[in-house]
């Protein structure tokens, strides 16, 4: 299973003047720098939990079907699924019906139905799963938690930023934020 981002995010879940009040930040000679922190920030934050923050379209490559009736996307929240392409003993893509699809996208990793599963006629990348992840298209969406989290990380990695190169960020994290994101951390048994 590979996933691969199709889109960029349209924006951060920080704005640079939101960021800057917290950092306490007042003229624009680091915007640059701060915006980078922020990106470095959801980044990480994005990877340790699985989430995606602000909405955009992925790719999710399966070589086979799985062995239950469930498919499971390990990024979310999933918000919708643009097409299921299976390619056919011929090796042409040919695009699955959705219209009796169930999908669970609020679920951790989320959950998708089909009603059918053609024979694949590729050994890897046979099936492309095209969907859209996250909270939505602003940082209002984004729960305040992980917003906090994420203003707290951006504070800690400004303060290391003589030590440490934007290229190299994060360079640590802070006291509290494993506790902040805890709750939207997958937990495996």
């Amino acid at each position: 299973m590979t996933i691969t981002e199709l889109t960029p995010p349209s924006g951060e879940p920080l704005t640079l003047a939101e960021t800057k009040v917290h950092l306490r930040v007042d003229g624009a000679t680091e915007d640059s720098l701060i915006g980078d922190l922020i990106r470095a920030a959801r980044q990480y934050l994005e990877q340790a939990t699985g989430l995606v923050l602000i909405s955009r379209t992925f790719r999710l490559y399966l070589d086979d079907w799985p062995c239950g009736p469930v498919i499971q996307i390990a990024k979310g929240p999933v918000q919708s699924i643009e097409t299921v392409t299976v390619c056919d003993a011929a090796g042409l893509p040919q695009d699955l019906a959705l219209a009796d699809a169930i999908l669970d996208g609020q679920a951790r990793p989320a959950r998708l139905m089909l009603p059918t599963r053609p024979v694949i006629g590729r050994q890897i990348n046979g099936i492309e799963i095209d969907f859209t992840a996250g909270f939505g298209e602003a940082g209002t969406d984004i729960p305040d938690t992980l917003k906090r989290a994420l203003l707290l990380h951006v504070a800690l990695l400004y303060e290391c930023r003589g030590a440490v190169s934007p290229d190299s960020q994060p360079a640590a994290v802070p006291a509290g934020y494993d506790r902040l994101i805890a709750p939207f951390c997958r937990r495996g048994l």
